[in-house]
């Protein structure tokens, strides 16, 4: 069996947690989290933890599950709005955030994985955001200077991975997922389906293993909605 394999998420975070570490935890939304990796964080009873994540889960679904416990200490977002704990903590002095315009959030995090230090984007320049931060004229436009983002551990979700871990993504879970794979000193997978190596194709492959420290198999994960809208059927478009 490949070294990389843990049987569980608690034992692939053996040695890895401390108090006051910074965290990478892909997912949009509730898609794509790595739901049994958080939980595996929350027995661990590690606390004072710096999140990066698009978004803060949703009370008592994914990183809510350690805003319920007090173990985090700041999140670096772009979005928090669907989690009224995380609200009552901030409002609270309990939990500080640093909030980033999404497709910034993406870039800091890539660059961080791509070894570059900073980088002058144009969103945000005249707001909150580029408040206290370096600015530059660029033909005749001002860019705002924004530092890139790396973690002592990247947590992922994937669709499918190897004993390599080579990792693919599945739809709209390929989000924050990849780029965070690669900004970090250490990365941990789970994955939904663990196959031979050699049943990935190649050129399908989205992140390669040599950024992959370890990973678990995890069958059959719940696939949470955050908002569920029904209608009757006979209110549906076309119905009588």
């Amino acid at each position: 069996m490949s070294k990389k394999i843990y049987r569980n998420a608690v034992d692939s975070l053996v040695g890895l947690l401390k108090n006051d570490m910074t965290i990478m935890s892909g997912g949009f939304g509730l898609c794509g989290i790595p739901e049994s990796l958080i939980e595996a964080i929350e027995l661990s009873g590690v606390s004072g933890l710096t999140f990066i994540s698009n978004n803060a889960g949703v009370d008592g679904v994914g990183l809510g599950r350690l805003l319920a416990t007090r173990q985090i200490s700041k999140m670096i977002s772009s979005y928090v709005g669907e989690n009224k704990l995380f609200a009552q903590q901030y409002l609270a002095g309990d939990v500080e955030v640093e909030f980033t315009p999404q497709g910034t959030l993406a870039e800091r995090i890539r660059a961080g994985g791509a070894g570059i230090p900073a980088f002058f984007t144009k969103t945000g320049v005249g707001t909150l955001v580029a408040e206290g931060k370096e600015t530059a004229e660029f033909g005749g436009e001002t860019f705002v200077l924004e530092r890139s983002l790396f973690a002592d551990l990247a947590l992922v979700h994937a669709y499918k991975g190897d004993p390599e871990g080579n990792l693919v993504f599945r739809k709209t879970a390929r989000n924050f997922n990849p780029v965070m794979a690669t900004a970090a000193n250490v990365t941990v997978a789970e994955v939904e389906h663990l196959v031979e190596p050699g049943e990935l194709d190649p050129d399908g492959i989205h992140t390669p293993g040599i950024y992959v420290s370890r990973l678990i198999e995890v069958s059959n994960p719940v696939k949470h909605i955050e908002q569920r809208t029904v209608r009757r059927a006979d209110s549906a478009i076309g119905g009588p």
